[in-house]
Parts: structure tokens; sequence; C-alpha cells
């Protein structure tokens, strides 16, 4: 099991718009993924269920990512975070 800890920067916090193309990331990789903030946690493939974990700007997420291309899951995660959130 692989894991990314990232602070959300964007000031409105992770909205529909980036949520979509996260997930859309995502998505592409085998492995299963699971986003959480604080003790709230979601399958990181769903986006209604990102959207419930209403994470706010300065908010601390955790991507954790488990099977066979769970590295370059986080590597992609990581990358699109930072450009985007």
């Amino acid at each position: 099991m692989k894991e990314h800890t990232y602070t959300i920067t964007d000031p409105v916090g992770i909205h529909a718009r980036p949520a979509g193309l996260l997930i859309k990331e995502l998505s592409r990789f085998s492995s299963a993924v699971t986003i959480s903030r604080g003790t709230d946690s979601c399958d990181g493939k769903k986006l209604l269920a990102l959207m419930k974990l209403r994470v706010k700007q300065g908010e601390t997420i955790v991507i954790k990512a488990e099977g066979p291309d769970e590295d370059a899951l986080i590597e992609a995660a990581a990358a699109f975070l930072s450009a985007h959130l």
C-alpha cells in the first residue's frame, strides 16, 4: 500500500470541476484507491463520495492506493493535486 498526503491550497477546496478531473485521472488505474479527510474516507473513484467529504482550503487529505499499479497511481495523484488543487 502506498499513500500520499496533500494539503488543499485551492481557495474553494475540492469542488466539482477538479473533483471530476481527479476521479477521471485515478480511474485510469486498476489499483483500489481511498481518499481520507480526518476520520472520513471514500472510494477515490466515486465523484459523489469525494464531494461528500467537503474538503476545504487548508485541510489535508490522504490518498491511499493498493494494487498492481499503486506506485503510478500515487505519482499521478500527487502531480494532479499539485497542479490543480
